[in-house]
This record gives C-alpha cells, structure tokens and sequence, in this order.
C-alpha cells in the first residue's frame, strides 16, 4: 500500500509511503479516497494529521504513468482524481498537513486539502503544472485561489514557479514554519490537541466556514445558524456550559 493509516490518541496520521518521491499515481489517489472515507467514518479518529515522510511531502503526480493517457483516458480518469482529493478535504474533523521538503503539483494540492498546514524551513511548494502545458487538475485553480487570493494564485499556477516556506508563509499558503525536524510531532501535536475537543462542535464549525466560502452570506449565515442551533441537542454542549458555570472557562473535558 502506498498510503498507510496509523491511529493514536485519536489522531489518524495519513501517511505517503511511495519512494522516492511520493509520486501520487493512480493507486495511490485511489487509495488516499479510501483512507479518508475510512477516518471520516471512524469514532476512534478524531482529529487527522497527512504526512508523506521526514523528507518529502509528495513531488506531484506520476508524469511517467500520465504521460501515456490521452485525452479520452483522462476525461475518463480526471473527475476521480478530483474525487479522491475532495474526499480528504471532506473529512468532518480537523485536518493539518505536515509538508516537509517538496510539495508540488499535486503534492500541493493534497496539502491545499487539510484545515492547516505546518511546513518544515526545507519545504518547497508550488503548481507547475504550467510546465507541462497543463493546469492543476485535482482542485489547485479552486482552493489555492480561495487560500491565497485569485492574484497570488496566478502568479503561482501562471509561471510554475517554486516558494520556499518563508514565501509560502507570506502568501497564507501555510500557516506555520517549523524546522524539518519538528513538523510531524508539531503537526500531531496540533490534532491531538483538537482531537479532545467537541467533535460535532468541531464538524460543525468546519461544515460551516467551507460550505460559507463556497456560496454567498446569507447562505452561509443559514449554515451557521442550522448548525448553532442544533449543537443545543448535543451532550457536548451540555457539558461544556456546565463546567463553564462550575469551574470557570476552559475547564471542559468532551468524550
């Protein structure tokens, strides 16, 4: 396999296993698309941290195995490639990216997937797609630009060009630089953390601010609402204003 799930402290680590580069071929899309729906079902997975390793992230796509796909293969396998991305970046729990070394085109893209994303002072991202006579085609011309603003999207996907960690951080494409070291015990440490939090609160915090980003205000002011609302039925809930009340704020343990 070339994507393993490793479950502690109810943190579900994702982790890219295909030398050298992480290369995300077909198998591994696939199987990325099962492992997300696998934590997304999971009670015991509470919070998700995707790492591809202590010296690259993932370099993109397996350009050996596309090059051969013409263009009815690939109307036949683009809406997949899509699917398995979406999949993680659907997933109703608190997601970080732990990006050390490159993390280009696709690799790029899996990253643009998670909630937050920690990167290592060797990190190096980018979308050159462009280079190939292509654009990103796993999510990257919509969530990049909806990250970091249309412009600084395009100057990325327009020239293919490469940014180092501190240039990432600049843009807002990640959010914290570590060094390379300490990006996957940081990055667990971050989803461990929300891992013993309210877990619906959580989904519905998420659902919320994603579904918002993706339609207009009022919309989203509907989403929020519903959600807000409904977390009034939730044994979360009940226990978080009691120990509020008791013990003051911060104080609440959630199961």
């Amino acid at each position: 396999m070339t994507v393993h799930l490793e479950v502690a402290d109810g943190v579900g680590t994702l982790r890219l296993d295909r030398p050298p580069m992480n290369a995300l071929d077909v198998a591994t899309q696939d199987r990325l698309k099962e492992l997300a729906e696998e934590v997304t079902r999971r009670d015991d997975v509470r919070a998700v941290v995707i790492h591809g390793g202590e010296k690259v992230f993932a370099a993109g796509a397996d350009i050996k195995e596309m090059q051969v796909m013409d263009h009815a293969a690939m109307i036949a396998r683009s809406r997949a490639l899509q699917d398995s991305f979406t999949a993680v970046a659907r997933i109703p729990k608190p997601v970080v990216a732990a990006v050390t070394g490159y993390a280009l085109g696709g690799g790029c893209e899996l990253a643009l997937c998670a909630d937050f994303r920690i990167a290592g002072e060797n990190a190096k991202l980018g979308q050159p797609e462009i280079l190939l006579g292509l654009i990103p085609g796993a999510g990257g011309t919509q969530r990049l630009s909806r990250l970091i603003g249309p412009s600084k999207a395009k100057d990325l996907i327009f020239t293919g060009r490469q940014v180092r960690a501190d240039e990432a951080l600049a843009l807002g494409l990640v959010d914290r630089v570590v060094p390379a070291a300490e990006v996957y015990e940081q990055a667990h440490a971050w989803a461990a953390r929300l891992a013993k939090g309210p877990a619906i609160a959580l989904r519905a915090a998420k659902e919320a601010i994603d579904t918002g980003l993706e339609t207009d205000i009022e919309t989203g002011l509907a989403v929020e609402r519903n959600w807000f609302a409904g977390l009034f039925a939730t044994e979360d809930r009940e226990r978080g204003m009691r120990s509020f009340v008791e013990e003051g704020p911060g104080k609440a343990k959630f199961l």
